[in-house]
């Protein structure tokens, strides 16, 4: 059983905003023989801190789920005294060695911990974090920004170099896997499981979005994809490496390579696409809702 803290800027339904980290979300709730969400911090990224709040604060309502805590967290880089960084510290250091981190969103909650106790990354037994490029983000109609290290590149940098057992899900392993809306369709339309009517409700608009803006025929699931790492490594494969990271570089999510380089980090890449996406379907469905 994995005891998770999700760091994350779940804007879920939110119009006009990505749907990945509530996905994810019910990704890990679906795993509820194998995981424990201990707590959710919110951070900014997607949309505003109130918002990322008040969405998770709303979507754990819909799902029944309101015994799970949400903190707080800093509302922009620098920003490191918060609800979210006290909890991410208090856990750390009740349960050491227990406490397995997803964090897709900016890092600012994770260097607030950090601060708070220089201690906090050994305490921690494994960092999965959805962010950073190696390459281009090149889409159909325009190049994509990071969005999720470079909000933030001084927290990223420490947790990059300083947390215990990262593995960073990259925004270049992500495009391996398009979920398109014909699949969609496919896999949701037919069931018969309340949580499938929510998830078709609640990410239709994304679709539309997607396709005006970057040109895409569906959308990739970046969050998610860090989530099925955490709790399914199997469907992966782990690439590990030296890396050079440096805040100037993080300003723009880039991750540098370098054969000479002082840090470690694993860079997993998803394994056989059709196993990867049954799994994610399956799990979905084992979300239970209130009647």
């Amino acid at each position: 059983m994995k005891h998770i803290i999700f760091d994350c800027d779940n804007t879920f339904g939110v119009q006009n905003c990505d749907v990945d980290d509530g996905l994810a979300l019910l990704y890990i709730l679906g795993c509820k023989e194998e995981a424990e969400i201990c707590g959710i911090t919110a951070t900014y990224g997607n949309s505003s801190l109130d918002i990322v709040y008040e969405t998770t604060l709303g979507m754990l309502k819909d799902l029944g789920r309101e015994e799970i805590e949400v903190k707080r967290g800093g509302y922009r880089a620098g920003d490191y005294e918060s609800p979210a960084a006290d909890y991410l510290a208090e856990m750390a250091d009740r349960f050491p060695g227990e406490l397995s981190v997803l964090a897709t969103g900016s890092l600012t909650n994770l260097q607030g911990a950090y601060e708070r106790d220089v201690h906090f990354f050994e305490k921690i037994k494994e960092i999965v974090l959805m962010g950073g490029i190696t390459e281009p983000l090149v889409f159909e109609k325009k190049v994509m920004d990071e969005l999720n290290f470079s909000c933030d590149p001084h927290a990223s940098c420490n947790v990059l170099k300083y947390g215990k057992k990262v593995s960073v899900i990259t925004g270049n392993h992500c495009l391996k896997v398009l979920f398109t809306k014909e699949e969609y369709k496919k896999e949701l339309f037919p069931r018969k499981e309340p949580i499938a009517r929510y998830i078709r409700e609640r990410t239709d608009y994304w679709f539309g979005y997607n396709e005006k803006d970057y040109g895409i025929q569906g959308f990739y699931n970046w969050d998610v994809t860090a989530a099925v790492y955490l709790m399914h490594p199997e469907l992966f494969t782990d690439q590990r490496g030296r890396f050079a990271f440096s805040e100037e570089d993080l300003a723009t999510g880039y991750l540098r390579k370098a054969r000479d380089g002082m840090w470690r980090c694993n860079l997993p890449e998803i394994g056989e696409e059709d196993a990867f996406k049954r799994n994610i379907y399956d799990t979905w469905m084992k979300v239970e809702m209130p009647g």
